[in-house]
């Protein structure tokens, strides 16, 4: 069993690492290009919608998993994960390569998330059909999380090797191979993507990318709790992203501003402005989220104290995330001034 998921997750990093040949030239035939304006981290214009590639990638290795019968007993699981994750990659294509307006997405990722919710509630509790609407919910808000994320090189492809990592491990902790198995896929696909998009003549996930990041991230999460793995396993991980995103949210909305516009106010992309490389912010970003991930873990089974102590690092650690803009501003002026 050991080998076959080894072979499983080699066929995903492979073909993540593979595909980019053929879709990259196909994607410029097609004028899939991402032109940047004032609002954008980078400056130079780049063919996105390479997310095509990762999922082909997470897609093809989920259903290996399944005609090998690596994931045997949960079937039926892997199998609504595979949908709930292939629809919403291919609503990502239809807004990189036409558009979508705005309701439209909307309305399509929340019965992504229900139809989903409600195909889980069956197989694994037809008594939890209540989960319906968070579900769809939770899919719909993550989708958009990792959209809103998706603005600079490595962000995406480190979330996604960081969060898979994590939920696989979950999986081992929680005796749930299927578990094990979709989480570890979804981290080697997207650390597969990382060389196109930090090398040289590099790429973006594009809409297609970021959906299917969200929506596999969601779609396991969502899975996980209605299998009765801990909260704190699935939710710990995405922390950093699920405050930047909210935080971001209220402050624009208080503002008064159209909050569907493109903007450069998330805290990850103040702190590109402080003078940090994308692949520090992108690094930053994902050992924080690690962090968050290791006292959720210790969190869930740990006696009152400890309990307390992990949440409280937890909440430090989201703190300093968001307070960071303003601690490396100052440190670049103390640069600054010390140089001159």
């Amino acid at each position: 069993m050991t080998a076959l998921l080894a072979v499983v997750a080699a066929v995903a990093l492979g073909l993540s690492l593979a595909l980019p040949t053929v879709v990259k030239p196909l994607l410029k035939r097609l004028g899939v290009i991402d032109i940047p304006n004032h609002r954008s981290s980078h400056s130079t214009v780049v063919i996105r919608g390479m997310g095509v590639a990762v999922a082909v990638a997470i897609l093809v290795a989920l259903a290996l998993s399944l005609a090998t019968g690596l994931v045997a007993v949960d079937r039926s699981l892997i199998l609504v994960i595979i949908c709930m994750v292939g629809a919403s990659a291919t609503l990502g294509w239809i807004e990189d390569f036409r558009g979508l307006p705005v309701r439209v997405r909307a309305s399509a990722q929340l019965l992504i998330g229900a139809i989903g919710t409600a195909a889980l509630a069956t197989t694994i509790d037809e008594s939890s059909y209540w989960w319906v609407p968070i579900g769809a919910i939770a899919v719909a808000t993550y989708i958009n999380a990792a959209n809103f994320m998706d603005g600079i090189n490595g962000i995406s492809g480190m979330h996604g090797l960081v969060v898979g990592l994590f939920y696989s491990y979950a999986g081992v902790l929680s005796d749930q191979l299927w578990l094990t198995v979709a989480g570890l896929v979804v981290a080697a696909a997207f650390a597969g993507f990382l060389p196109w998009n930090l090398g040289r003549g590099f790429v973006f996930l594009g809409d297609v990318g970021s959906y299917l990041l969200g929506a596999s991230v969601a779609a396991i999460a969502v899975t996980g709790l209605l299998a009765g793995v801990y909260l704190e396993y699935l939710l710990s991980p995405v922390l950093i992203y699920l405050a930047d995103t909210f935080t971001t949210f209220v402050r624009r909305a208080r503002r008064g501003e159209r909050l569907y516009i493109a903007h450069r106010q998330h805290v990850y992309q103040r702190l590109t402005d402080t003078g940090l490389s994308h692949v520090q912010v992108s690094l930053f970003v994902s050992i924080l989220s690690a962090l968050t991930g290791a006292a959720g873990f210790v969190l869930a089974t740990a006696p009152a104290p400890l309990a307390v102590s992990a949440s409280l690092f937890a909440a430090a650690v989201v703190a300093l995330y968001l307070y960071s803009p303003r601690i490396f501003r100052a440190l670049a002026r103390r640069r600054a001034a010390a140089t001159s």
